[in-house]
C-alpha cells in the first residue's frame, strides 16, 4: 500500500443504507404545513437549532428525527386535543438544510441541497476542483441518526442535505 492511502476510510454501511431510508427532518430544514380550512395555522415553519418548530397554537413541536409523515401525525394530535375537531394536516418539505463543500474547490462553501444531489453535482456548485483537487473519490461526513460518521465515496454517489464534502489534495 502507498503510505499516502493509510487514511482510507471507506463509507460505512450506514451511509448507503441511509439514503434509501424516509427522509428526516433536522435543523436547518423549512417545512411547509398546510392546514385544511384553517388558513392562519398553514404556513411555513423552520426547524431552529434545538429541532423544534414553534406552532401557533400548540407552540414548540419536536421535529428533529421525524419524518414528514410523522410530523403530520404529531400536529394532527396537537390540534385534535382541544384546538380544532377533525384537523386535515398536510406537511412538505420546502427547503433543505445546506450541504458544505470544502478543500481543493474553486469556491469552498455552503450550497443549497437539491434532492438527487451527488457528489460531483456539489463540487460543480463550488466552482469545480481545483488544479490540486483528487477527483477520484472525496470524505463525505453524515450525520445519521445522531452519529457524525465520515466515509471515502465516490463522485457519483449521491448525497444528503447536511452532508460535508471534502475535496482531497492530490500527491502529484
Amino acid at each position: 500500500m502507498v503510505a499516502g492511502c493509510s487514511g482510507y476510510r471507506p463509507a460505512p454501511a450506514a451511509f448507503h443504507k441511509a439514503i434509501n431510508e424516509p427522509y428526516r427532518l433536522g435543523a436547518g430544514d423549512r417545512i411547509r404545513v398546510t392546514v385544511f380550512e384553517q388558513e392562519g395555522l398553514t404556513n411555513t415553519y423552520s426547524v431552529d437549532q434545538s429541532g423544534y418548530i414553534a406552532f401557533p397554537l400548540v407552540g414548540a413541536v419536536p421535529a428533529r428525527g421525524y419524518t414528514v409523515q410523522q410530523i403530520e401525525g404529531v400536529l394532527a394530535g396537537e390540534l385534535r386535543n382541544g384546538y380544532l375537531r377533525d384537523p386535515d394536516v398536510s406537511v412538505e418539505i420546502d427547503r433543505y438544510r445546506p450541504i458544505f463543500v470544502m478543500g481543493e474547490v474553486g469556491a469552498a462553501g455552503q450550497y443549497s441541497y437539491v434532492p438527487g444531489m451527488t457528489v460531483q453535482k456539489a463540487i460543480a456548485a463550488a466552482g469545480g476542483f481545483s488544479p490540486r483537487g483528487y477527483q477520484g473519490n472525496v470524505d463525505v461526513t453524515r450525520d445519521i441518526n445522531g452519529k457524525v460518521m465520515t466515509g471515502r465515496v465516490l463522485t457519483s454517489d449521491p448525497l444528503m442535505p447536511g452532508d460535508t464534502v471534502y475535496v482531497r489534495e492530490r500527491l502529484f
